[in-house]
């Protein structure tokens, strides 16, 4: 298959789409903790979702997991068990800061860690930037970073412009200290995804050896890699409930106060919650295929549009309500400096890939 590093752009936007939105389904969970909903959810993410696309969509997916090293398997779910500390965290970015100062802070350090370290730790960067299609691509990256940085500042006016009621109006556990300690915790470990995928690769290779369409073989990656997500999470998660006493609410029809506790409606809104966030690495998977030799971009491309996305939701939710027009004209300009970035992004892999 011939890279089209254009058509990559679009499947990574759709990416940013789904992990930007995911969060969303969660707000309509009721009388359930944090941890509670968060493990439901990702089990859809982690576990169910990856396993049945994987099977429907890529060969012998069975045959190929048993086939592959042990080492690449372990180097795999242990890179996706780092990411999954990233990911826990991410979620109580999203519960202290809101969507759109949240995602900023966290995927601002995650993009430069993801994107930049692996070709470096290779040894490629160099090389990279000693070409004309690199260098453009590594321009897309400054964009994307100045983008964020944009962003960033437009949430830290916020921050100091909106009274505290009305900042926990929009976010009612908003703690500005707190969610900045684990927003910069969150955005490094993070980009263990990106080195988690790039371990995996032999095991795209061998799918795609079993006749698997080259669209889909990143698909059996995601299963060895979000095992390792789903691990850290659930012993993270299963230790709250057992610290809160929680452990109830799966199963419970009624909390300790009486209160019915709506099940179906719950299980629900979290299996939706969860296959929107697993759908940001199916389009990612997909987008990565046709990225060409710069496919280390990806992860630029991903952030970017994660932000963009989670950023336009947290308009729509009026988390930005009250604050002035110097800090609209900052988001505004942050998004738009974002989208360049993408298109940048994508013509230097543009480039690279022309004969």
């Amino acid at each position: 298959m011939t890279p089209n590093p254009l058509v990559g752009v679009v499947f990574h936007w759709l990416g940013g789409l789904a992990a930007g939105s995911f969060y969303v389904p969660y707000r309509g969970v009721r009388q359930w903790s944090w941890e509670t909903y968060w493990l439901v959810g990702g089990f859809f993410s982690w576990i169910a979702a990856p396993w049945v696309l994987g099977l429907v969509l890529t060969r012998d997916l069975g045959r190929v997991l048993l086939e592959t090293p042990l080492a690449t398997l372990g180097l795999a779910w242990g890179f996706g068990l780092l990411w999954g500390l990233g990911g826990l965290t991410f979620g109580l970015t999203m519960r202290y800061l809101g969507m759109s100062l949240g995602y900023g802070l966290a995927l601002g350090i995650c993009a430069v860690c993801g994107t930049l370290i692996p070709p470096a730790f290779k040894g490629t960067l160099a090389a990279i930037a000693a070409t004309g299609p690199g260098r453009m691509t590594l321009l897309g990256v400054l964009v994307c970073v100045a983008g964020i940085a944009v962003t960033a500042l437009a949430g830290l006016h916020k921050e100091r412009e909106l009274p505290a009621a009305a900042k926990h109006a929009a976010v009612r556990e908003f703690d500005f200290r707190k969610g900045l300690l684990v927003a910069l915790f969150c955005g490094v470990m993070s980009a263990c995804m990106a080195f988690a995928l790039d371990a995996a690769e032999p095991i795209a290779l061998r799918s795609a050896a079993a006749g698997t369409p080259a669209l889909w073989t990143g698909l059996p990656k995601l299963v060895v890699v979000l095992a390792g997500g789903f691990t850290s999470n659930a012993i993270w998660c299963l230790a709250l409930n057992a610290r809160n006493r929680t452990g109830r609410e799966y199963i419970a029809a009624r909390t300790a106060a009486g209160q019915a506790v709506p099940r179906l409606g719950n299980l629900a809104w979290c299996a939706a919650a969860g296959v929107t966030w697993y759908f940001q690495f199916f389009f990612y998977t997909m987008g990565e295929t046709q990225m060409g030799r710069f496919r280390f971009s990806s992860w630029t491309l991903h952030m970017a549009s994660i932000i963009i996305f989670s950023t336009i939701w947290g308009v729509a939710l009026k988390e930005w309500r009250g604050t002035g027009r110097r800090t609209h004209g900052l988001i505004a300009a942050g998004v738009m400096i974002l989208i360049v970035s993408t298109l940048v992004v994508g013509y230097g892999n543009y480039l690279a890939a022309r004969p």
